[in-house]
């Protein structure tokens, strides 16, 4: 999430008025109702973890032990066993 300068893009009668009940400090105005992203929408993440947890699904059921998946992508062995759960759904 970038910075962006009050100034440029609210109403200096507004900008005033806010002034008032926060004055030099930062501010965090949330989004409206419905216009709200999920943890790695914006960036993709959320798309590449999915990718990932079902390559790890495919090389386990290609026969790869929870061992060798835990070192190939730096994982600890409960955490591959909870994506091959989920992936099994």
């Amino acid at each position: 999430m970038a910075y962006v300068k009050a100034q440029n893009v609210i109403p200096e009668e507004i900008l005033k008025l806010i002034q008032e009940y926060v004055d030099g400090e930062y501010i965090y105005i949330p989004r409206k109702s419905g216009n709200e992203k999920s943890w790695g929408e914006k960036n993709g993440t959320k798309i590449s973890l999915k990718e990932r947890n079902h390559e790890i699904f495919y090389k386990y059921t290609k026969g790869k032990t929870i061992s060798s998946l835990s070192k190939e992508y730096y994982l600890s062995e409960n955490s591959i066993r909870r994506i091959i759960n989920k992936e099994k759904l």
